[in-house]
């Protein structure tokens, strides 16, 4: 039989194997949970650009496309972010809106909304643009994105009161939702001919950098508010 101090000694030694075990998985615990939130850290912000021909880059070579010359600008500037090119020729806002969940990628972390231009060249009910924005923004918010909403205007020949019913569209839409606005998409590139394409509506190469140069400010304040 074992005598009185080598059972405490017996069970002294189980009970620090068991203590030592113990601290072993809690370590190995944390490091796992460090390691998963250091590589959360590295991995890329996501930022996807869902708009029209204005950002899918119509009549520009490859590489060329607003969403391109954006990352780049990003990179530059020290982000590291993967761009995605949501734009489609010719979209509505309810074509963007009917493709907003196979668009946009599951997990992207912001978004721009380049959308409206072709709801008002097509003379389309300002009140009706408005309301499908607000669900593209709607689903934006539920799926905790950081926005930046990209505003168009009206051109002058549809009048004085669609024109105003139309460019409230925008700052109106960032009130309601949060978000933050770049008011003009197209600022200092409309009517600048050296800067558009000969259909004079599109930019140019030129013309997508002087979009980049000026919205870049905006875009920087979208992503310092991706929840990481």
């Amino acid at each position: 039989m074992l005598s009185s101090t080598k059972r405490a000694r017996s069970s002294a030694d189980a009970s620090y194997g068991i203590f030592r075990r113990a601290v072993q998985i809690s370590a190995l615990a944390i490091f796992a949970a460090l390691s998963l939130a250091g590589a959360a850290a590295a991995r890329p912000l996501r930022l996807v650009a869902l708009g029209d021909s204005l950002t899918a880059g119509y009549g520009l070579p490859p590489g060329q496309a607003f969403p391109d010359v954006l990352g780049r600008a990003l990179k530059a500037k020290g982000w590291d972010v993967e761009m995605v090119n949501a734009g489609v020729s010719g979209d509505t806002a309810a074509d963007g809106l009917a493709r907003f969940d196979w668009s946009v990628p599951e997990g992207a972390d912001a978004i721009i909304v380049e959308l409206g231009a072709n709801d008002m060249l097509r003379g389309g009910d300002p009140a009706a643009t408005e309301v499908t924005l607000a669900h593209i923004l709607a689903k934006a918010k539920d799926a905790q994105m950081a926005t930046l909403l990209a505003g168009m205007v009206a051109a002058p020949n549809y009048g004085e009161d669609y024109k105003r019913r139309f460019d409230a569209i925008y700052p109106e839409l960032a009130q309601r939702f949060g978000v933050t606005l770049y008011p003009f998409f197209l600022e200092g590139v409309a009517g600048e001919r050296n800067l558009q394409l000969g259909d004079g509506l599109h930019p140019n190469r030129d013309g997508v950098e002087r979009i980049v140069e000026g919205i870049l400010p905006s875009v920087e304040t979208t992503l310092n508010e991706v929840k990481r």
